[in-house]
């Protein structure tokens, strides 16, 4: 059966980034793709930083990427570059823990300044994890995602047509990347 992940790297589940994985989660589910989601600042911050490999809440997240066909990183861009919670993770996994994974990025950042970042911080990290098959990332910026406020502490989003088209080609090159494995 395949599989998806996503690495949600945002420090605040509440965050934009939340509106775009959302999204996505959505799309797959009406494609009837399965998918887990991992939240890396719902792990133990004593164990990331502490870089416990053996923690059964790290083991169990590695095992989820292991098992993973495809695996959907997000994460907002803070000074040029992906959240510190989401790299002392992706420390955690094995040295070919992203072997034979078709790895998407999904990054969110304030202006089109940080679009780069994608190439300059993410993908040398992941390379370095043996990830080669990489699809097309998204990279949105704040002003196309709006909040709604949907009460009781809860926010919504509104994402603009245009990164919606862009996260739906992304969801239909997973589909189609999955499709492929499958026939293989």
């Amino acid at each position: 059966m395949s599989q998806v992940v996503i690495l949600s790297g945002s420090p605040n589940p509440g965050s934009r980034l939340a509106g775009i994985t959302q999204y996505v989660e959505s799309h797959l589910s009406q494609k009837g793709i399965s998918f887990n989601h991992i939240t890396v600042a719902s792990l133990p911050a004593e164990d990331l930083i502490h870089a416990r490999f053996d923690s059964p809440a790290i083991v169990e997240a590695a095992a989820i990427v292991e098992a993973a066909d495809v695996v959907i990183i997000a994460s907002p861009v803070y000074k040029a570059s992906f959240t510190g919670v989401l790299k002392t993770f992706l420390d955690l996994l094995p040295q070919k823990g992203l072997t034979d994974k078709f790895v998407t990025p999904l990054f969110i950042g304030g202006t089109i300044a940080h679009l780069l970042s994608i190439d300059y911080s993410l993908k040398p990290v992941l390379s370095s994890l043996n990830a080669k098959h990489f699809g097309s990332g998204v990279y949105a910026i704040d002003s196309q995602i709006a909040r709604i406020d949907a009460g009781v502490g809860e926010s919504q989003f509104e994402l603009n047509e245009e990164l919606k088209q862009r996260l739906d080609s992304s969801v239909d090159e997973i589909v189609e990347e999955l499709r492929i494995r499958k026939i293989k």
